[in-house]
């Protein structure tokens, strides 16, 4: 595990990353009075556990306010931002659950047949027993508890998931003007995110104007095309960071000018340095 030095002024902003080496699952805690994370989003589960002062954030069209002893929740693909709330700024605790390791424990749970994904309407909740489980599993990680402790506490958490979730199954997309032109530029996006990609060439694979895909994509993706292409290229980074790769050679690779341009994005986004995360470790 990576870590800043510890015994700071409660004004000062800290992190400490954690990285599971066998799955992909991940850990930090931190506290924050000057950050201000841009908007963006996570391909996994993100849910976090305000442990002091509080944070603001935007997500799905609406402000939301996280103070001590809530939990956020957000599905993979949901956009926020985040800043603080409080004078003091906020200390708080999150984890990342890949949809994989989820649907792992909970085809287990039920005996081998796979069950659909838990899906949360609201990003932020009252769930004392949701809190505590995340808090144990942090606990478990990042002190380097053993195998059998880690995997009871990832059962008991994605258990406690299942019982706040809203909905189960696969997210049933609200139908808008512009989705097909949306998912088609999304494709695109996917499939050539480290290319220089232009407007036009992204309306004509949409089929309509780049006016039209503007709002349509911001519509169903809550974010222009250009901030998700750029996610798509930090999300990359982090793979080959997680690999050992050296932040210089990650941001060549992933469509970044240059090393301090990918620092930049990364710390907007996640909150700590490339090279903070590179040396996380279980």
């Amino acid at each position: 595990m990576s870590t800043t030095p510890t015994g700071a002024p409660p004004e000062q902003d800290w992190a400490r990353y954690w990285r599971d080496p066998e799955r992909p699952l991940e850990a930090m805690r931190a506290h924050f009075t000057r950050h201000v994370f841009h908007r963006h989003s996570h391909d996994a589960y993100s849910f976090a556990i305000t442990e002091s002062g509080a944070q603001r954030f935007r997500c799905r069209g609406a402000e939301h306010t996280s103070s001590a002893g809530m939990v956020m929740a957000f599905n993979p693909d949901d956009p926020h931002d985040g800043r603080t709330a409080a004078e003091l700024g906020f200390t708080y605790r999150i984890m990342h659950l890949h949809p994989s390791v989820v649907r792992e424990v909970l085809t287990d749970a039920g005996g081998g047949t796979e069950r659909g994904l838990p899906l949360f309407d609201r990003p932020v909740r009252h769930a004392p027993a949701l809190y505590r489980a995340l808090l144990g599993l942090h606990h478990a990680l990042v002190a380097g508890a053993g195998t059998l402790v880690r995997e009871e506490r990832l059962s008991s958490v994605v258990t406690a998931l299942v019982r706040e979730a809203a909905t189960t199954g696969p997210r049933i997309a609200t139908a808008r003007a512009g989705a097909d032109a949306a998912r088609r530029a999304r494709t695109l996006l996917d499939d050539s995110w480290e290319r220089d990609l232009g407007a036009d060439e992204l309306a004509r694979a949409a089929g309509c104007s780049r006016y039209a895909l503007y709002r349509a994509f911001r519509a169903a993706y809550g974010m222009p095309p250009s901030d998700y292409q750029r996610l798509l290229r930090l999300r990359a980074a982090r793979r080959l960071l997680a690999t050992g790769t050296p932040p210089a050679e990650a941001a060549a690779s992933c469509g970044f000018a240059d090393q301090p341009h990918l620092t930049r994005w990364f710390t907007r986004v996640y909150g700590i340095t490339p090279a903070t995360y590179r040396a996380a470790a279980g």
